[in-house]
């Protein structure tokens, strides 16, 4: 197991490629509340989040039809908040509100939410420690 192989990841992003950029790179940095740093216009923009980066890309032209699906498959986009019912106020003022109910789980409570292009996310809030 300890033997060394070629691969050696350093850092993980999740990359989103749209051919609406600046229209979500405006809605996530509304949604996490940030700038974009690095940030290149209509090419390239990025955002730190805890324990990972969300990287907003244009796809060359000739790979658009790639990255044009209606939705996001098995991806989706997680973030753990500490207030839902504020989260999906925020989400609502941005102008995408969840289409449906808050979800029990077990782990917490959890809606689904989709940005600009379509991709879900899922934000959740997990249960209180029982004091």
């Amino acid at each position: 197991m300890g033997e060394k192989t070629g691969w050696d990841c350093r850092e993980a992003f999740l990359t989103l490629g749209t051919a609406q950029f600046e229209r979500l790179v405006g809605f996530y940095q509304g949604l996490l509340q940030q700038v974009a740093h690095p940030y290149l216009p209509d090419r390239y923009a990025e955002f730190a989040l805890p324990g990972m980066k969300l990287a907003l890309f244009r796809p060359q032209v000739e790979h658009q039809s790639e990255f044009d699906q209606p939705s996001s498959g098995g991806m989706s986009l997680c973030l753990e908040v500490v207030d839902l019912e504020g989260a999906i106020a925020h989400l609502t003022t941005l102008g995408y509100p969840p289409p449906g109910p808050i979800i029990s789980a077990s782990h917490g409570r959890e809606v689904y939410a989709y940005d600009p292009d379509g991709n879900r996310l899922i934000l959740h809030q997990t249960h209180s420690p029982i004091p």
